[in-house]
């Protein structure tokens, strides 16, 4: 899917971000699209194209990255952080007028236009069957439906479009998050009824949507909704029993289950496994993705979670270690607390990476004249618990015990690394995971924990717990029992299972956390969090552009 329509994705995207959505104001648009250019086949599939290809404005982005991983309790500001750090701080700094802000507002709206144009037309083009017209339909509800969950749980009450236009609009409403559930919900209703069951038919494309990964947007839809302020009664018996049917039926039936070895999740080459639900395409067409840095569609979360381990004795930055931008660093309660069972539970050594090989003869340091170590020894280890100075002076090479590290030097979330890129520089070409079935399990777990269901919890949460076992221990030793099930040890065992995968802002919002664990386990932005930071503000360009009618309101607080 990524490169046989990577040219004319790439012209429509350019055309359309001229004008958006009518909400996205541009006075001067440069070029507009009208009907006729979607009423014919190749002109609806450049439209679906681009609506597909819309995520790769919003996942691998720095801008969705800095919204969703830092300032929270797993990740507090790293020593690159730059303006980001105002973000990840909650300091006054950070307001509407944030770049991060504005720019998620602006690619969310941008490809929910390109869906409505293909929700709108599809039906009417000729020449293109009524299955492919419904295949088209249904694939660009699912992405629309996704894009505006994005928006509302950032943004809370947001301006509905639900048809694509063509012309700049001067004003705008926000339309009450309840509606935009009910739209939501029905979209993806609507697309669980067409799409195929799975990516692992052979017809399937990788990246494309399917019913199973609508099915798991739809139960944690619900479950957002859950915890919102316009939660419905049967919001939480509606999710599990989605995520459940998806589990127990669908992904069988389909070829999707847990992969046996938590570790290979996100072994690079393993984005299209059983377990991926839905991924977000990347490309190494180079004319397409940043070269000595990144721009805005990249990949670029393999640079985000490393530290500057090329400034330490023995090291310099190379391909296999990664480009060191260390925009965020993980908290101490997440190393050095949640993952202090390491004898069973094998989720700290293969999420984080605390061994550097020296690769650079130059600066090994010496003793007497005679280097310590040499190139293919260890130049740094984080044994990740602490140990004596005595035993740290004893060892040839650097020991960084957790009270040692700091902003700039800490073990590395290795999700995203990408050893395949043509560059140290590059980002990355790796598809982004965005839905697994293991998160589906944990969203039936927290689902059926809400509804008082406790015990009918157990069996998924320990599902995921037992696949966690290192393979010499009883995968039982995993299992929790129903005294010990809280909505703060689900929350954990997100952090344990999905760190990283851009989503623990929107879970500690969903659960009502987010001030509680911030204030408890991210000093770094602990005095600064308030209550008007379960919602982002409003862009200050979108407030601006609403010249007439009545201003497009603010969020409470910003």
């Amino acid at each position: 899917m990524k490169r046989n329509t990577i040219l004319k994705l790439s012209l429509l995207v350019m055309v359309l971000t001229h004008f958006g959505c009518k909400k996205i104001l541009d006075e001067r648009p440069k070029s507009q699209l009208t009907a006729a250019f979607f009423l014919t086949p190749q002109g609806l599939q450049s439209g679906l194209d681009a609506a597909y290809g819309g995520n790769r404005y919003i996942y691998g982005s720095e801008n969705f990255f800095t919204l969703t991983v830092g300032g929270t309790d797993e990740f507090t500001a790293g020593s690159d952080a730059g303006s980001n750090g105002d973000l990840f701080r909650y300091n006054s700094s950070f307001n509407s007028s944030s770049g991060p802000v504005s720019a998620i507002w602006r690619y969310c709206y941008t490809y929910i236009n390109s869906c409505n144009a293909v929700i709108d037309y599809a039906q009417k083009v000729s020449g293109l069957s009524v299955a492919a017209q419904s295949q088209a339909t249904a694939e660009a509800k699912f992405l629309r439906a996704n894009y505006y969950f994005m928006l509302i749980q950032l943004y809370g009450d947001v301006t509905l479009n639900d048809h694509y236009q063509s012309e700049p609009a001067t004003s705008a409403t926000r339309t009450p998050i309840a509606d935009v559930y009910k739209f939501i919900i029905q979209d993806l209703e609507d697309a669980i009824n067409v799409l195929p069951a799975s990516p692992k038919l052979s017809s399937v494309l990788p990246g494309k949507a399917t019913k199973a990964a609508a099915m798991h947007l739809l139960a944690k839809v619900y479950l957002t909704r859950a915890g919102s302020v316009v939660k419905q009664a049967e919001d939480y018996k509606n999710s599990y029993t989605i995520a459940t049917d998806l589990i127990n039926n669908v992904a069988p039936a389909n070829g999707l289950a847990l992969l046996q070895d938590f570790g290979s999740v996100y072994a690079e080459g393993n984005e299209a496994s059983s377990e991926v639900l839905w991924t977000v395409q990347h490309t190494s067409t180079l004319a397409y993705n940043g070269t000595t840095g990144y721009v805005d569609g990249d990949n670029a979360l393999c640079h985000f979670f490393i530290p500057k381990y090329d400034l330490q004795p023995g090291m310099q930055r190379d391909l296999a270690g990664g480009r060191s931008f260390t925009r965020v660093m993980p908290t101490h309660w997440l190393t050095d607390v949640l993952f202090q069972e390491r004898v069973n539970d094998k989720r700290y050594d293969k999420t984080f990476k605390t061994v550097w090989i020296s690769n650079n003869a130059a600066t090994i340091p010496k003793v007497s004249g005679v280097p310590k170590y040499a190139v293919g020894d260890t130049a740094i280890w984080m044994p990740g618990y602490e140990v004596s100075a005595a035993y740290v002076a004893a060892k040839r090479f650097q020991v960084i015990p957790p009270s040692k590290y700091s902003n700039s030097l800490f073990p590395s979330l290795t999700k995203y690394y990408d050893t395949k890129r043509a560059d140290r520089q590059f980002p990355s070409i790796r598809p982004i995971i965005v839905y697994r079935l293991a998160e589906t399990y944990l969203i039936a777990t927290e689902a059926l924990f809400m509804d008082g269901r406790v015990t009918d919890a157990l069996p998924y949460i320990n599902a995921v717990r037992e696949r966690a076992a290192y393979p010499s221990a009883n995968p039982k030793v995993m299992d929790v029992q129903a005294s010990s099930l809280s909505i703060d040890f689900i929350l954990d065992e997100r952090a344990k299972e999905l760190c990283g995968e851009q989503m623990r802002w929107f879970d500690l919002v969903r659960t009502n956390k987010l001030l509680e664990r911030v204030r408890l386990y991210n000093p770094d932005a602990a005095q600064n969090i308030q209550a008007k930071h379960v919602l982002r503000p409003i862009p200050q360009s979108q407030i601006d552009a609403t010249s007439t009618g009545v201003k497009y309101p603010q969020n409470t607080g910003w």
